[in-house]
């Protein structure tokens, strides 16, 4: 029986709500240390500030499905957030996107000032890397240690030169070369600098559960890139179509910009067809993964009808 609308309101809203509360305590950890407050404070506004928590729900619904056991994965949920939310803030800085509005409040750097806003960027990224190795010391068997490894070896990658990182530079030089970019080159941007986090929420959630077939990881993988790149198509759709009071948010950025999208492609029209492709897909993968998840096939579903 699929999930009702109000069914997966409610689920989702607890779960949302239970993913920030994994973040805000482990979050707070910064605040124990012999640190400049002013660093803490930036940190915790940036995370603080509001947000879906798609991807810390991503990687506990992806532990909960194939079994996992203990709290390792909290570390691991904590940390893919921090995470996330630097790469915003760096996202939002002068010499990137200059965003003075994120979520509906002002970005961090116009708050806290450029040098602050990298720092603060900086500070979450190194934090989320204790955070999540922090979990070795809640780790009781050799098995999970290893599990703990290679999941912290995937999120470093896909947080790196080879994920979200490599995804923002060919972005960046997207920008350059305005109106030359290809399906390809735009494919590319999608699967790293969005995909890439997603990719690496879904692989460890399932990891720290335990998941070594190969096959199956491959299975996780694809669901995980066609949910990446439906969400930031569904994103480019919003920025053309959506409320910029909703979306907290300044909308039509991208054509101001001159920024090559989806939208700018094939129009809204095929682009909503693409969203909503991808999204079967990643549901039909779902369908074989273990246990009930009804929920994570309405997670999918949502992001071909969010205007948020």
């Amino acid at each position: 029986m699929d999930m009702s609308e109000q069914e997966f309101k409610e689920e989702l809203a607890s779960r949302v709500e239970a993913a920030e509360h994994i973040v805000k305590q482990h979050l707070a950890k910064a605040a124990d240390m012999q640190v400049p407050a002013t660093i803490t404070e930036a940190m915790n506004y940036s995370v603080l500030a509001g947000g879906k928590r798609l991807r810390p729900v991503l990687l506990l619904e992806m532990f909960r499905l194939f079994g996992g056991e203990g709290t390792g994965a909290e570390y691991f949920a904590a940390a893919i957030e921090m995470i996330h939310t630097y790469s915003l803030v760096h996202d939002d800085l002068p010499a990137m996107d200059n965003d003075m509005y994120r979520r509906g409040k002002k970005t961090t750097w116009a708050v806290y000032g450029d040098a602050l806003g990298v720092l603060a960027g900086d500070a979450l990224l190194n934090f989320a890397f204790e955070t999540a190795a922090a979990a070795f010391a809640v780790c009781k068997t050799q098995e999970e240690y290893a599990r703990t490894a290679q999941a912290l070896q995937v999120l470093a990658r896909n947080a790196g030169i080879d994920g979200m990182i490599g995804g923002q530079v060919a972005d960046i030089e997207a920008e350059e070369n305005a109106g030359q970019l290809g399906e390809d080159a735009l494919l590319y941007i999608h699967t790293h600098k969005t995909g890439a986090l997603i990719r690496a929420a879904m692989l460890c959630g399932a990891i720290l559960a335990g998941v070594t077939d190969r096959e199956q990881l491959a299975k996780i993988e694809r669901a995980a890139m066609d949910i990446g790149v439906a969400f930031q198509i569904q994103d480019d759709i919003l920025d053309v179509t959506g409320d910029s009071q909703e979306l907290g948010k300044p909308v039509g950025s991208d054509a101001v910009n001159g920024k090559t999208t989806y939208v700018t492609l094939k129009g809204v029209e095929e682009s909503a067809r693409e969203v909503a492709r991808l999204s079967d897909e990643a549901i039909r993968i779902v369908k074989g993964f273990p246990g009930e998840h009804r929920f994570m096939e309405a997670l999918i579903a949502w992001l071909i009808d969010r205007r948020f």
